[in-house]
């Protein structure tokens, strides 16, 4: 039943490869604590709420935070959902269960004097005749240009660009498209770096992939995040280093500078306007800053 529901979201809910991975691991883990505790994950219409609350207990006893497991019970809610709409079970056991409160995180950024640093190194480092740190200097500015997200750099194809290298189309969650713009220092970056593949015989085999490891194999989402995670820390950068932070941080950058909310959601390939307001509060933060520091009142220069 797993693999028939995992069809489903490839082929009717065109789910990414590794949305669907996610989705897999979260069913499993689940349906073997289930057989682990005498159940029968294989007959889903003795599962209960009770089960799932038990489920939630034993998560959040291994330490497990609320977001990872409301995003586990997400996606054992659609699964249930899909089973009950196949007529394989009568009741969905997940209704009634709410959703664990969360904290609310803000997304951390890079503050721009540290976000200068880290391109005056990358633009250094693009112009080196190694195929390596041009790429990894394009990997540094295509995230912080266009906003990207780990997966949808990882999986830019060569002929994703126009054909004049002046916008990227992204595949983003869902297998939605969405066309982003490419600054002509970034558009200059990636010329280079492709004639520079070409010449140095690293782009021999047929995949289309833009970012290449040195034997022609397409970049894993794992070296990805150790080059973001190295040229932050390298560039005096402290906090969270993931390639995230610069989607952050491009989102950021774009509201403190009058980006309107709606034109921010679509670059970010935000399924709604909730999601993208969070970055408000960042603008909020940045303004009480200059507030503090301007106000002659906050300043204690008042003299009345």
């Amino acid at each position: 039943m797993l693999e028939e529901f995992l069809q489903y979201l490839v082929s009717e809910r065109r789910f990414s490869p590794l949305t669907v991975s996610n989705y897999r691991r979260d069913v499993e883990r689940f349906t073997q604590w289930i057989e682990a505790q005498g159940g029968r994950p294989d007959a889903p219409e003795t599962i209960s709420a009770n089960d799932l609350r038990a489920w939630i207990v034993r998560r959040s006893e291994q330490g497990i935070g609320a977001a990872s497991i409301n995003r586990e019970l997400s996606s054992l809610r659609s699964y249930f959902r899909y089973l009950h709409r196949q007529g394989v079970i009568r009741k969905e056991p997940l209704c009634g269960l709410h959703a664990l409160k969360a904290p609310k995180r803000l997304p951390s950024f890079v503050p721009t004097s540290r976000m200068e640093t880290l391109l005056d190194r990358t633009d250094r480092e693009s112009r080196s005749d190694s195929a390596d740190d041009q790429r990894d200097a394009l990997i540094v500015q295509l995230f912080y240009s266009c906003g990207l997200r780990l997966a949808e750099l990882v999986a830019i194809d060569r002929d994703d660009f126009s054909g004049d290298y002046t916008a990227l189309k992204v595949r983003g969650k869902g297998d939605k498209e969405r066309l982003v713009p490419i600054l002509q220092p970034v558009r200059q970056k990636i010329l280079r770096y492709l004639e520079t593949i070409d010449r140095q015989s690293i782009c021999i085999s047929q995949k289309k992939a833009l970012f290449l490891t040195q034997e022609g194999r397409r970049i894993s989402r794992s070296t990805v995040y150790r080059i973001v995670k190295r040229q932050l820390r390298q560039s005096g950068i402290q906090g969270k280093t993931s390639p995230h932070v610069l989607r952050h941080t491009f989102a950021t950058e774009l509201l403190n500078n009058g980006a309107d909310m709606r034109e921010i959601q679509e670059l970010l390939g935000h399924a709604s306007l909730k999601a993208t307001q969070v970055y408000t509060h960042n603008s909020i933060d940045s303004l009480q800053e200059i507030y503090s520091r301007a106000h002659p009142r906050e300043k204690g220069n008042d003299k009345r």
